[in-house]
């Protein structure tokens, strides 16, 4: 019996265990992972930190070339760093034949897959029909046809009783954290507004950059990264997090319908990209023929923007996706977000006055300073010690958060990882998860279908 009450205990924090019942609890891990045909760095990311119950030996399926490369030497480099270096033992496999050989074999029961987002829906519909569990970089699908897919998947998935899980790591930014909380509590927040087209209850607004540094190093981009039959347009790349967000905010825990999204307006648009911007990012010597189409006077059009209008459930939202070739010295990746209540609104600036780092400001409408200040030291004290409240000379507050809830990108990897870790151990994900994930995905890839009929 005490056995059993540990092994109930171990599991509700998320640490997979092994139960015999002869010997009880076991070091034996519960999940191997596979990588497969790891073409974005993200791929490298979930594995800088290490897990319990999660075996070291990660088996690495891809075909041959640089990419495999890279993500080899991004795992080295986790492990022999100074500081909580980790202890990966790579098994790899490297052939066109790649995925039959995982498939084949199949020493994991994960799949992990982060790469060319026009093939990830196959890889995911093959794994998912051998029983083994898939997490998957986002985003899982770039048009409609892949939608349909993805609704597919779900049904094996559930026949199969295994997790598809897609990786989105903005739910562990703590300002949109705090952004969520607050607009759960009506004595600040009121409600959220229904808003309009000119004046959105939601906005969700991203700037991002195809030159920078992951992990203290220059990141190299392969080349069909610029080709968006691959990548996917603006549209349905970093969107994802953002229509996630909205979903994740403003109806937290709910369940979701497509009866639920109206879209109104779509559009993307390209970003240009010279020869020798295009060599210093993918380390290339020249536009590779799969990207002839997309080329005019000497540049590359890259079509990576995007911006679309909606309603869910009523509110109007606004989403949009900028990238630039590479940011300012000293300047980064950055991210606004507004959630207009009816007693405040409540902002995420990530501009030049902020050092380039997300902030959380409270703009009182018709509630109190004392409401908010009660609320930040004493209803969300427990889950988040440490936070005060400073009035600037503008009136709006500013929310001081602790930096040590400033982990940074790189570090939700590992967040998530290990919640996927903790559904896997109890053997389900939130019961709005997969619905909602649907609508996600229902969402962009509609909002794409739009935007080509005005382009």
């Amino acid at each position: 019996m005490r056995r059993l009450l540990l092994l109930t205990l171990l599991s509700l924090m998320g640490i997979p265990t092994a139960y015999t019942q002869n010997k009880g609890i076991v070091s034996q891990p519960l999940y191997r992972f596979m990588t497969l045909d790891p073409g974005h760095f993200h791929a490298g990311l979930v594995h800088k930190t290490m897990y319990p119950g999660v075996d070291p030996t990660l088996y690495v399926y891809a075909p041959e070339g640089p990419e495999i490369q890279d993500h080899l030497a991004r795992i080295k480099g986790y492990n022999n760093r100074a500081e909580a270096p980790t202890s990966w033992i790579p098994k790899v496999y490297a052939g066109e034949d790649y995925l039959q050989k995982m498939l084949q074999e199949q020493p994991g029961n994960v799949m992990m897959v982060a790469g060319k987002n026009d093939q990830k829906i196959d890889y995911i519909l093959k794994a998912l029909g051998q029983g083994i569990h898939v997490y998957a970089d986002k985003p899982l699908v770039i048009d409609s046809d892949g939608y349909q897919k993805l609704k597919e998947a779900y049904q094996i998935a559930g026949k199969k009783e295994v997790l598809l899980l897609d990786i989105m790591t903005e739910r562990f930014e703590i300002t949109t954290l705090l952004q969520r909380e607050l607009s759960q509590i009506p004595e600040v927040f009121g409600v959220l507004e229904e808003g309009s087209p000119e004046n959105p209850a939601i906005t969700k607004e991203s700037v991002h950059h195809f030159f920078k540094q992951v992990s203290g190093a220059p990141l190299v981009r392969p080349d069909w990264f610029f080709d968006v039959k691959k990548e996917g347009t603006g549209i349905v790349d970093v969107t994802t997090h953002l229509v996630d967000l909205i979903q994740w905010e403003a109806f937290p825990d709910q369940t979701l319908d497509t009866a639920d999204v109206q879209l109104y307006s779509s559009r993307i648009w390209p970003t240009s990209l010279t020869l020798d911007e295009f060599k210093r990012v993918t380390q290339k010597p020249s536009f590779s023929k799969e990207l002839l189409p997309y080329q005019k006077e000497g540049k590359l059009e890259v079509m990576s923007n995007g911006e679309f209008q909606y309603t869910l459930r009523g509110k109007h939202a606004k989403v949009s996706v900028i990238w630039n070739f590479q940011a300012p010295e000293g300047t980064g990746d950055t991210h606004y977000s507004m959630m207009r209540g009816t007693q405040a609104n409540l902002i995420i600036r990530q501009g030049k006055d902020e050092g380039f780092k997300p902030v959380l400001y409270v703009q009182l409408l018709g509630s109190s300073s004392q409401e908010l200040e009660k609320a930040l030291t004493k209803t969300l004290q427990s889950r988040y010690p440490g936070l005060e409240l400073q009035q600037l000379p503008s009136g709006e507050y500013k929310v001081l958060v602790p930096d040590h809830y400033h982990t940074g990108h790189e570090a939700h990897f590992a967040e998530v990882t290990k919640n996927y870790l903790h559904y896997l151990a109890t053997g389900s994900l939130p019961r709005w998860e997969v619905p909602n994930t649907l609508i996600k995905y229902y969402t962009t890839t509609e909002a794409l279908k739009m935007a080509r009929k005005g382009f």
